[in-house]
């Protein structure tokens, strides 16, 4: 915070002294860190896609919706969050290095966006796809 910042904070407490008390206690939704966690692993390259677990794909039939944070699973114990992800991997990438990537992703956004610990990034592979390959027609 620059200086010029702080004496002005400082001449408004000085003339208007109300004590403000700021909320201490944060609830971050289980939800809010599937999706903070689904759009980190979405995003490195070899991901095609998320899946959901057996338990999931029923819960979601059954009329929970939950697509940005499809194929994530969040286990919170106090300041610590343990994640699973279920992803499907393109064919021909390297899935240690895809996995590897994802997880540092994970932990680096969910940390950074929450102020939560994660113990763990569990990462589960449950198929993989394979590209389509464009056929070029020459006349």
């Amino acid at each position: 915070m620059s200086e010029k910042i702080k004496e002005e904070i400082t001449e408004m407490a000085d003339t208007n002294s109300v004590d403000v008390e700021i909320a201490s206690n944060l609830t971050i939704s289980e939800e809010v860190i599937g999706i903070i966690a689904g759009l980190a692993a979405a995003e490195v390259e070899g991901v095609s896609g998320m899946t959901l677990g057996f338990v999931d794909g029923i819960n979601q039939m059954l009329g929970s919706n939950k697509k940005y944070s499809k194929g994530v699973k969040i286990e919170l114990e106090g300041s610590e969050v343990t994640i699973d992800l279920f992803v499907i991997v393109r064919y021909g990438v390297k899935i240690p290095d895809v996995a590897f990537s994802i997880q540092n992703s994970v932990k680096s956004s969910v940390e950074t966006m929450t102020g939560l610990k994660v113990k763990a990034v569990n990462i589960n592979v449950q198929g993989v796809t394979f590209d389509k390959e464009s056929k070029n027609i020459e006349d």
